[in-house]
């Protein structure tokens, strides 16, 4: 497909001012930036888009908003990146109005995808891993795009089904054992690749927080009130509420979502923040409600460290310091330290890897400029010569790298440069 100008002409002035801030990133730079368009962007039959994660064939929810924020800057003055994020936008709520329980899905109806037992299928789904966070990522993407051109022409009957559809799920999710016909079993040697309890899930109590199956990294949630997802969603309810209302009049639903935001963030408030011995009080990654929780993070976005940079909270929020310097430890069992670098990996790769994805988020969630410079001479020197970002590198040897063709990571990279 034919690349905006306009996305052209910023790759090289990202370049140029990478040159300048740090120029051992700048080799990275233009090439990270246009990955996602020139890679994983198809315009469909119908003019709408379908944007892929990289090295698989489908398109997330949660990936492709992530790939496509870099670029919606941009549409204040091109015309063609306004038409491709608008053709997301009716795919994501095509996706979203067909089953808001997905994940991933395929361009086109076929059976090319997971085979698992769970309680609705169809030729468009990937894989039907529920995660609140995927459809969090579309309330953004419209969010974002609407925040930077005013332009209504988005707001159809088919985004409306959308929004609506969003705050009923993550509304019936508040219930999840009353309420809820999801579950989700697939025939597997791996557990974090399925739920537990028949596909239900590990019991959980009613704590006004909604449910999610899995993380951010397609991995199953222990304890289903997943706290990065529970935070992104009072964000994201916020902004459904803002769009119920410029582009609708809706003010039902606009009250629905800001009432769930507030029961959300009660939840978290109340059950997800932990007396820790060393750091004070900080935020659980996971909890059920009934006194469990897990202490750890993810270098998954949204996670723990992501706070800020989702907009649930101040860099210098007392307890997300708290949090931030205990994820940023040895005390997180998957912040890991090597010869190559230390940060947060994920138990989607395994021990002693890191994700570039942490790295660049950190950089994103301080204003400690040696912190910053830290975090950018590990990026320079962990991309085994690819000049791309990676899913995961070994702590010792970066050169061992998981996913060299990893969109949402470039997406991310490129992004924080231009905040240098």
């Amino acid at each position: 497909m034919n690349i905006p100008k306009e996305l052209l002409e910023y790759a090289d002035k990202l370049e140029q001012k990478t040159q300048k801030t740090y120029p051992a990133l700048a080799p990275l730079a233009k090439r990270c930036y246009l990955n996602t368009i020139e890679t994983t962007v198809k315009e469909c039959e119908n003019g709408d888009y379908f944007v892929i994660t990289g090295d698989i064939p489908a398109l997330w929810l949660r990936d492709s908003a992530a790939q496509l924020r870099p670029y919606i800057p941009q549409c204040t003055e091109s015309s063609e990146m306004c038409e491709i994020i608008k053709g997301v936008i009716r795919r994501h709520a095509f996706y979203v109005s067909l089953d808001p329980y997905s994940n991933a899905f395929n361009e086109t109806a076929h059976p090319e995808a997971h085979k698992d037992d769970t309680d609705f299928s169809s030729d468009y789904i990937w894989e039907r891993k529920y995660e609140v966070d995927s459809l969090c990522a579309s309330v953004f993407l419209v969010s974002d795009y609407y925040d930077a051109t005013g332009d209504k022409s988005i707001f159809t009957p088919e985004l409306h089904t959308m929004l609506e559809k969003i705050v009923d799920t993550f509304t019936k999710e508040q219930k999840h054992a009353e309420r809820s016909k999801y579950y989700f079993r697939r025939n597997t040697d791996c557990a974090a690749d399925t739920l537990p309890n028949n596909g239900k899930g590990n019991p959980v109590g009613c704590t006004g927080m909604t449910w999610s199956g899995f993380r951010p990294s397609d991995d199953s949630c222990v304890y289903n009130y997943l706290i990065p997802s529970e935070m992104m969603c009072v964000v994201a309810m916020k902004k459904a509420a803002v769009l119920f209302e410029d582009g609708f009049r809706d003010t039902e639903n606009s009250a629905r979502c800001l009432r769930l935001s507030n029961e959300v963030n009660d939840g978290i408030q109340k059950f997800a923040i932990v007396e820790h011995h060393k750091y004070g009080r900080i935020y659980a990654y996971e909890t059920d409600g009934l006194g469990n929780y897990i202490l750890m993070d993810d270098a998954n976005s949204p996670s723990l460290l992501s706070a800020p940079y989702i907009g649930y909270c101040d860099k210098n929020d007392p307890v997300y310091l708290n949090t931030r310097r205990f994820i940023l430890s040895k005390d997180n069992p998957w912040y890991f330290e090597g010869k190559a670098a230390h940060g947060i990996g994920s138990p989607h790769t395994g021990k002693d890897t890191i994700w570039h994805i942490s790295l660049v988020m950190q950089i994103l969630t301080t204003d400690n400029e040696a912190e910053k410079h830290e975090c950018l001479k590990m990026l320079s020197e962990t991309h085994a010569g690819t000049f791309f970002m990676h899913e995961s590198f070994n702590k010792d040897d970066a050169s061992d790298f998981t996913r060299s063709w990893f969109a949402w990571a470039n997406a991310l990279f490129a992004q924080m440069l231009g905040t240098l």
